[in-house]
């Protein structure tokens, strides 16, 4: 049977969570509960769960707080908050699942059945590692975590070609020419990669500046890479895109 822990300093968040946890996945098992870092730690470390949901703001300091505390990471991890902007921009750079409060009981059950097919998943070091740097900005050579059906990718940035955009899959096209598709829509990368020198000439396409060799401004335009590759440019973001490759040092 697999074992969670909740830490959470609201005692009606705690027992929500429960209840969802209860109702939902009866082959999972409450084995604790705590409100506050040292009270968390302290859980982690007697139960050994397989499964957290921690809350960001709790007694004693943030969930990150009890993170940094708990390796080696044997279990899969559900932060939960409602607010914090910048954590929710970490964790999508690590692929790691987080629930909004005010608790939708949809979004919550998706979050653990997510987390539950990659409880045995070798890779947590790793990605709640990226996610700790990214937060507290530790590097400024990033990486970022693309999880697939089969395995956790944690790949650099600067290694990125391009992306491409099939509906619901975004395929990361990489410099070393082993590509990853996700099933992720690309319009949830634009935000994380825009600041990394990344720029959008069409609807299907996020390129990485540093493979661009040339614009080709014939037969409506084409941004042509360093490995001869063409990506179109629309018309519409014609404009947008000379501007953000001006702006780039």
């Amino acid at each position: 049977m697999i074992k969670a822990v909740i830490i959470d300093d609201d005692a009606q968040m705690r027992e929500l969570n429960g209840r969802l946890l209860n109702d939902n996945f009866p082959d999972i098992n409450i084995v604790g509960e705590a409100d506050g870092v040292e009270s968390g730690i302290e859980l982690i470390s007697l139960k050994q769960p397989d499964l957290v949901l921690l809350d960001i703001e709790i007694k004693g300091g943030t969930g990150f707080n009890v993170l940094q505390k708990v390796k080696p990471y044997n279990f899969k991890l559900i932060f939960i908050t409602g607010f914090n902007d910048f954590a929710i921009k970490a964790f999508k750079f690590s692929a790691i699942d987080y629930i909004l409060k005010p608790v939708n009981e949809f979004e919550f059950t998706q979050a653990v059945e997510r987390a539950l097919t990659q409880i045995s998943s070798e890779d947590a070091e790793k990605q709640y590692d990226n996610f700790l740097e990214h937060f507290e900005k530790k590097t400024q050579s990033r990486k970022i975590v693309l999880r697939t059906a089969e395995a956790m990718h944690l790949v650099d940035i600067a290694n990125i070609m391009y992306c491409k955009s099939d509906n619901s899959y975004t395929t990361f096209i990489m410099d070393n020419a082993n590509d990853i598709i996700v099933s992720r829509a690309m319009k949830e990368y634009v935000p994380l990669l825009d600041e990394f020198g990344f720029v959008r000439p069409h609807q299907s396409f996020l390129v990485n500046v540093k493979f661009i060799n040339k614009i080709d401004k014939s037969d409506g335009g084409f941004v042509i890479l360093n490995n001869g590759k063409e990506i179109p440019v629309s018309a519409r973001r014609k404009q947008a895109l000379f501007v953000a490759l001006e702006q780039i040092n």
